[in-house]
């Protein structure tokens, strides 16, 4: 009961000695934004009667400039709208003493939840998906690089999953890994991945709205931690030249009473329903790419043998696919969607591979052959995904998955990304090697990844 959870809330309030309650949503790329509330006001107002912020934070682009968009402009007024705290997701902030914080639900000037909002695209795609009979499952696994306070990675070396390189820094991760587990996002390990100071911290699967929450929690406490220690952290998508670029791999899975229903079936081969669940996957690709590689400099990553794919395919367990099928391990089976870089907005790439999945199993669409072998080396005659910010902007304009995610959010992403590409080519446009990050982009990406 709403009342009830009120009370926990309250109590929770003067046990850890909170004074004040960030009550958050994202933007549309994914930035955390919000109202900071002092505690009392919080448990007496603002957790049954909301608060209000401008809905012009969905048309800001990277650098906080507002974009003309058909729905938010200089005529609508750039309107308030209401926020109505989901008081299922409140978290004492433990590693701030003082603080804590609850995910919010938008509601615009029409009293209907607001159709930019990324966590009500989310919220959708999860309600159509469980129309189908079935309960999503999704987790995410991100990277990201720590910084010097001048942005160079702290180390030179590379040495992947070291258990013995850089202790030195493997105590700011120690102090991650706890301050995230107190916030009870279920980290399950960390590692040094495959660029000098990159990490990598994985956490289990879960309700996709609560995965996404996860996320982004995720990224605002590593970096709050890395400049605790200080350091930075960046989860752009591809922050230096020669080095790997930072990805969030998505995975899913279906539930039913309780089972994991892609374990259903010879334990060799994709049952009916993962089957039409990456038939939906690999018909949507090349427009679900926008959504995982928002900006530019993201495209920088689609390269052979960066562990990112640049074709349309699916496999077993093989890296260089774009769907990767893990179908040995019974309840542990799922599909990694590998295409997304980590400066994507979870709430929205989540979205979208709902969406593509639900698509797949009412079509009954099929994936094709399963891929095998070295999939840079020899993609055969499967399509390539969008290589650059022109392509994926394209391929998603108009799409039917466009049109499932919402005309409204849609048409705004748009007018976004249309923005964002036109900065992109004008101040890139000196660069005559398209595998070189460019100081203008560095500099506009570097703290929103």
């Amino acid at each position: 009961m709403p009342g009830e959870r009120l009370d926990e809330v309250a109590a929770l309030i003067g046990e850890h000695h909170v004074h004040t309650v960030e009550v958050a949503v994202t933007d549309t790329y994914g930035h955390f934004r919000g109202k900071r509330v002092p505690a009392q006001r919080f448990v007496h107002t603002v957790a049954e009667q909301g608060a209000h912020i401008a809905d012009v934070i969905y048309v800001f682009d990277a650098q906080c400039e507002i974009v003309d968009s058909p729905f938010i402009n200089g005529s609508t007024g750039f309107m308030d709208m209401h926020l109505e705290p989901d008081l299922s997701t409140f978290r004492v902030l433990h590693h701030r003493p003082g603080y804590a914080t609850v995910m919010a639900v938008a509601i615009d000037s029409h009293h209907r939840r607001h159709p930019l909002d990324p966590r009500t695209l989310l919220s959708r795609q999860v309600d159509r998906v469980r129309n189908l009979g079935y309960d999503p499952i999704a987790a995410t696994e991100l990277e990201c690089y720590i910084c010097t306070p001048e942005w160079m990675p702290i180390q030179s070396n590379v040495q992947y999953s070291s258990l013995t390189d850089n202790f030195a820094l493997e105590v700011c991760v120690a102090e991650m890994r706890r301050t995230l587990l107190d916030l009870d996002v279920p980290i399950e390990s960390s590692n040094p991945e495959y660029g000098p100071g990159q990490l990598e911290i994985n956490f289990a699967a879960a309700d996709p709205l609560r995965t996404a929450d996860n996320t982004v929690l995720f990224k605002a406490t590593i970096k709050e931690i890395a400049w605790r220690h200080g350091m930075r952290a960046t989860f752009m998508a591809k922050p230096f030249t020669g080095q790997s670029g930072n990805g969030m791999h998505v995975h899913t899975s279906l539930m039913h009473d309780g089972s994991n229903v892609f374990a259903r079936g010879d334990g060799h081969l994709l049952n009916e329903v993962m089957r039409n669940w990456v038939g939906g996957l690999i018909y949507h690709a090349s427009a679900m790419s926008l959504m995982g590689i928002p900006f530019g400099n993201g495209y920088r990553r689609v390269r052979t043998n960066s562990f990112c794919p640049t074709h349309v395919h699916w496999g077993g367990d093989n890296r260089s696919v774009l769907c990767r099928c893990t179908i040995d391990q019974g309840d542990a089976n799922r599909v990694e969607y590998r295409g997304a870089g980590a400066d994507a907005n979870p709430y929205l790439i989540i979205a979208a591979i709902l969406a593509a999945g639900a698509d797949g199993i009412e079509r009954q669409l099929d994936p094709g052959t399963e891929a095998t072998g070295d999939q840079y080396a020899d993609p055969g005659d499967h399509s390539a995904l969008p290589a650059t910010f022109s392509e994926g902007l394209a391929a998603f304009a108009g799409s039917s998955l466009a049109a499932a995610l919402g005309n409204e959010f849609s048409e705004n992403f748009v007018a976004l990304s249309t923005n964002e590409l036109a900065l992109f080519e004008t101040s890139t446009a000196g660069s005559a090697d398209p595998d070189v990050v460019t100081p203008w982009e560095f500099a506009r990406y570097v703290e929103i990844g």
